[in-house]
């Protein structure tokens, strides 16, 4: 199976200034970019507005998504409202407590997409995500918006962090089998273990922020995407920018 990952597109309302990056163009592109792999499904993983959830810029998104072709799922970060995206993309039924996380079957692969819009995993979903992965007898994939490890981005990991991270390591790391986590928020490309979880973060559509500085820092304005291609035989992924 192949999924492609968009994550942190900062869509503006129409006419907005986005420090002068043109995010709707941007967003394009990187669907373009997709579709060009070929993929079985894409993930868009949070942060689908620029500031604040907003239902005219979902409106615009979906049908742009539509128009591929390719199946999709959509999540929630920290510059959305997960009821809102929820309604807006029809998947409302979803929601859990104002929560928007699930799990999706394709074939022999099951993907678990989590919620932490508010910064943190909240008890509800702790409980829900280690019942699902102690029934699980293999290797775990998991969608979130925030890394549970440190990324090793100063900036972030220092101010914008997930918030009960130590609480939600306690869970990926019980399962017996490993876990294959895939984020955004760092807007930066990176990959760190521990134990049995690898956290790959993916690139913004936005821009890339610096890894070497504890104060906020463009490092650049490429955007990315992550292609993953997941068998019985193994998991292979790779960050393509165009």
């Amino acid at each position: 199976m192949r999924i492609v990952q968009l994550t942190d597109l900062h869509i503006g309302r129409e006419g907005e200034d986005t420090y002068g990056v043109d995010v709707r163009g941007n967003f394009l592109k990187a669907l373009q970019a997709a579709s060009d792999q070929k993929p079985d499904l894409l993930v868009i993983s949070g942060d689908l507005c620029y500031r604040d959830g907003d239902v005219e810029i979902y409106r615009w998104i979906r049908p742009k998504l539509d128009q591929t072709g390719i199946p999709y799922e959509v999540m929630s970060g920290n510059h959305d409202d997960p009821s809102l995206l929820a309604q807006a993309f029809g998947v409302a039924a979803r929601l859990k407590d104002g929560a928007l996380y699930f799990r999706q079957d394709y074939g022999g692969l099951s993907a678990f997409f989590l919620d932490t819009t508010y910064y943190e995993l909240p008890a509800s979903q702790q409980a829900w995500l280690k019942e699902e992965l102690s029934a699980l007898r293999r290797e775990a994939l998991i969608f979130m918006h925030h890394p549970p490890l440190p990324g090793g981005v100063p900036f972030m990991d220092s101010k914008h962090s997930l918030r009960n991270m130590e609480e939600v390591q306690r869970i990926l790391f019980a399962h017996p089998y490993p876990v294959h986590v895939f984020t955004g928020h760092y807007h930066a490309e990176k990959t760190v273990s521990m134990r049995n979880t690898s956290v790959h973060i993916t690139p913004s559509c936005f821009f890339q922020i610096s890894q070497a500085s504890e104060v906020f820092g463009v490092d650049h304005y490429r955007p990315g995407l992550r292609v993953i291609d997941y068998n019985e035989e193994g998991l292979m992924h790779t960050v393509r920018y165009f």
